[in-house]
C-alpha cells in the first residue's frame, strides 16, 4: 500500500464531519466533540497534540480544552506525555469502545435494578406498572441480543 492509498485528507475530513453530526445529533454533544473523536480515530500518527488536532479539524485550541476533559473522562481517548518530550498528547484509546459499551450496559443494570426496585412499591394503577415493565422487558431484550451475540 502507498502513501497515496485510501482516503486524501480531504475525504478523511468529510468524515470527520459525519461523526462530528452523528454525536451532535445522537449523544447530544458539541460538534467540536465529535471532530476530535472522528479525527483521532484516522489521524496519522495516532498521537496528536491539541496543535495538530486543533489545525487539522479547523478549531481554536480554547475551543478544543472542554471536549479533550470530556473525551478523556468517559475514557474515548486518552492523555499522556512521551518521554523527554513537553508536549501533552492524545490518542484514541485501543479498547474505547468496548469501554463505552461496558458502561452503557452497566447503566442499563442499574436502571433495570431500579425498575424492578418500582415494581415492588405495590402500584395499584395498571398503566404505571405497565411502563416499569416496558423498561425491564427492553433492557432484558438486550441482554438477550449480546448473549447471543456474544456466542
Amino acid at each position: 500500500m502507498t502513501a497515496q492509498d485510501g482516503p486524501d485528507h480531504e475525504q478523511k475530513l468529510e468524515w470527520v464531519e459525519r461523526v462530528a453530526a452523528f454525536v451532535s445529533e445522537s449523544w447530544g454533544l458539541a460538534p467540536i466533540t465529535g471532530r476530535v473523536l472522528g479525527w483521532l480515530m484516522v489521524c496519522d500518527p495516532p498521537a496528536q497534540t491539541a496543535g495538530d488536532i486543533a489545525e487539522a479539524i479547523g478549531a481554536s485550541r480554547a475551543s478544543l480544552t472542554t471536549n479533550m476533559q470530556l473525551l478523556t473522562s468517559i475514557k474515548l481517548i486518552r492523555r499522556f506525555r512521551k518521554p523527554g518530550e513537553r508536549n501533552v498528547y492524545y490518542q484514541i484509546e485501543d479498547d474505547a469502545w468496548s469501554k463505552v459499551i461496558r458502561q452503557k450496559l452497566a447503566a442499563f443494570t442499574a436502571f433495570d435494578e431500579l425498575a424492578a426496585e418500582g415494581l415492588r412499591l405495590g402500584w395499584s394503577d395498571e398503566a404505571q406498572t405497565a411502563r416499569l415493565r416496558s423498561a425491564r422487558t427492553s433492557i432484558a431484550a438486550l441482554a438477550k441480543l449480546l448473549d447471543q451475540a456474544a456466542h
